[in-house]
């Protein structure tokens, strides 16, 4: 069975094991199977009305404003809806970008 999809960025992707909603900033150039939490997420039609998630439902959980990214296919995703997760692509499973070191001001 093969759950790749070809991703597109502003595309909006949602769990079905969980609350966490992505969208897709920088897509891969080839198709991925995106899961949450071992299950595939399906893209999301149309965007859900009610207030987002101010916090993750595990500690180790996908983050509401993190955005997540794998290094080897140059996917990043914005978390818009907080859940327990976690996000993986082909296997991979997705950390937190790190944020860039302000210059000093010397």
């Amino acid at each position: 069975m093969n759950d790749s999809i070809n991703l597109k960025p502003g595309a909006r992707l949602i769990s079905t094991c969980c609350s966490t909603q992505v969208v897709v900033v920088r897509a891969p150039k080839t198709p991925l199977a995106l899961t949450c939490g071992g299950v595939t997420m399906e893209i999301l039609a149309a965007p859900q009305s009610g207030t987002p998630d101010s916090a993750p439902a595990a500690p180790l959980g996908v983050i509401l404003g993190k955005r997540y990214v794998d290094d080897q296919s140059g996917l990043e995703l914005l978390c818009t809806r907080a859940g327990a997760g976690p996000l993986s692509a082909d296997g991979r499973d997705l950390g937190p970008k790190e944020p860039k070191p302000l210059p000093s001001s010397d």
